[in-house]
């Protein structure tokens, strides 16, 4: 079986790499790219990487039609902005297809907190329930039988999957995390912004957004919550780096008392082991060695004196694939029984 992929909303940099990755995937065929924008997107035109991989009927944006998706596909990735995703996924979700929305509009269970965090109304609260939070290392089993998927950001993906073993394991304190992460431009988007502009960035490294109000800040609190039982209180703070793709992030954190780095290293192992998409390695990991892979690199320290030692968790990923679109596609493995490595690597 072949499954038959839309991407609404193709001409950000996920719909970019979803669409490649789709079509060299070996289950999957991508079958429509809806768009709001008007007049129709050539994507060949959008991104000439693709001339001579898309055909003329498929290169060209069409409406965002649900029951005309439905025809073509049967699952819709959603890579449109926040608000704009909940405006279109239920219609979708009634057509009958499953959809996974790279937004941010499904990631949060508390509607009050996403109101409050994206200053702005939630149009769809009742379905806040239902979907599935799309890290499949933490809720793969939930993510199979889902007909939603929310699919997590790029910085809370690596916070969570360097903490949760830890707090789960009980070898560091849930009372103190501390984030501090830096990503490639690309997480900013495509739309033209005065400090993404060459001149800007050539050369710069700056801290960015409110500190400690961060929009991603609850979505990691959420899911380290997941793993401790209780609220975990997270300090988040993100910086740019000049280059393209990428994130590395350093989080310090407590360790209880006994702790030793051996320990916290065989909790990584023992969590990941047959993870094929987490790597726990020796060093601290480089982000250089993670682009263009669905990899997430993980690493961990115990540094200090003895009667203030910090654990230090390292975590590095594309922030394009397996912080965006290709943990999207590995959420559709999961969807739809494929080999869940499946079209990625």
């Amino acid at each position: 079986m072949t499954i038959r992929a839309a991407i609404v909303g193709p001409t950000g940099y996920t719909g970019l790499f979803l669409t490649e990755l789709l079509l060299r995937h070996p289950g999957a065929a991508l079958t429509y790219l809806a768009s709001r924008r008007e007049p129709p997107v050539d994507l060949r035109d959008e991104f000439p990487r693709l001339h001579g991989r898309l055909d003329d009927e498929l290169a060209v944006s069409r409406p965002i039609d649900p029951q005309a998706i439905a025809a073509a596909a049967d699952v819709a990735f959603l890579c449109l902005p926040h608000k704009a995703a909940m405006e279109h996924t239920p219609a979708l979700l009634d057509a009958g297809l499953r959809v996974i929305d790279l937004s941010a509009d499904y990631r949060l269970r508390d509607a009050d907190v996403y109101e409050r965090v994206y200053d702005t109304p939630h149009e769809d609260a009742d379905r806040l329930g239902e979907a599935v939070y799309g890290l499949p290392e933490l809720f793969r089993d939930q993510i199979r039988g889902a007909q939603l998927v929310a699919n997590p950001g790029c910085y809370p993906t690596a916070a969570a999957l360097a903490v949760a073993p830890l707090i789960h394991a009980g070898l560091v304190s849930a009372d103190r995390v501390i984030v501090n992460a830096a990503s490639g431009v690309t997480g900013a988007g495509r739309k033209e912004k005065a400090h993404l502009h060459f001149p800007e960035q050539s050369q710069a490294y700056m801290a960015y957004g409110a500190i400690g109000g961060h929009r991603h800040q609850p979505e990691i609190e959420q899911t380290l919550e997941h793993a401790a039982g209780r609220p975990v209180p997270v300090l988040f703070v993100p910086h740019l780096l000049p280059i393209d793709r990428g994130i590395l992030e350093t989080i310090y954190l407590d360790p209880t008392p006994g702790v030793d780095e051996a320990r916290l290293m065989e909790a990584y192992h023992r969590a990941y082991a047959d993870e094929p998409f987490v790597r726990v390695k020796r060093d601290p990991p480089n982000v250089k060695h993670v682009v263009d892979t669905n990899c997430c690199d993980l690493s961990v320290r115990l540094t200090g004196p003895a009667d203030r030692p910090t654990v230090v968790a390292f975590a590095a990923e594309d922030n394009m694939i397996k912080g965006a679109s290709g943990q999207a596609i590995q959420n559709m493995n999961l969807m739809f029984g494929l080999d869940e490595t499946a079209g990625l690597r």
